[in-house]
């Protein structure tokens, strides 16, 4: 085979995957947003970040600096079938204390998503909120200012929710 042989071919192999690419692109952004996590958690917190409740970030943090601070796997804690990190010993002891005082409702799943019937994943930087001493996290910012806009109507529902979807 010459030069200009395998040249042509891997020009059109390299055309052909940017095709293929560009379809695929298309293909999802016309596929419904219908995507979620799961069906239904198991009875277990939301694991699909690397089996890190809250994706590592510490959620002592959030009630006592008001912001999310990422843990570290020298201050680990297991509760509720899932590794929790804390940015320091404190934070690890306080949880020790009162798991259920600091772990995101719903299995650390989306807020608004359990309040919808639907489990999605969280973003903690972004899409957390405490309402009544209760720490709620959401997939993303603007899903987080909407449920926390009207998060008297959406707790009731994802409570309602939440006993189909943790099982």
């Amino acid at each position: 085979m010459n030069l200009h042989r395998i040249v042509y071919r891997r020009a059109n192999f390299k055309h052909a995957v940017k095709v293929l690419a560009i379809l695929a692109i298309a293909a999802g952004g016309v596929a419904p947003l219908t995507s979620y996590a799961v069906k239904q958690t198991g009875g277990e917190y939301n694991t699909l970040y690397a089996g890190l409740g809250a994706k590592g970030y510490d959620v002592v943090a959030y009630f006592d600096q008001g912001r999310p601070v990422l843990g570290i796997q020298k201050h680990e804690s297991v509760y509720g079938g899932v590794t929790w990190r804390f940015a320091n010993k404190e934070h690890r002891e306080l949880f020790e204390a009162d798991p259920e005082k600091y772990a995101p409702q719903y299995g650390g799943f989306c807020s608004w998503g359990a309040a919808n019937g639907k489990l999605f994943d969280v973003d903690p930087v972004n899409g957390w909120t405490i309402v009544d001493g209760k720490l709620y996290l959401n997939f993303n910012a603007d899903l987080n200012k909407t449920f926390t806009k009207d998060a008297a109507k959406f707790i009731p529902k994802a409570n309602k929710n939440w006993q189909s979807l943790n099982r």
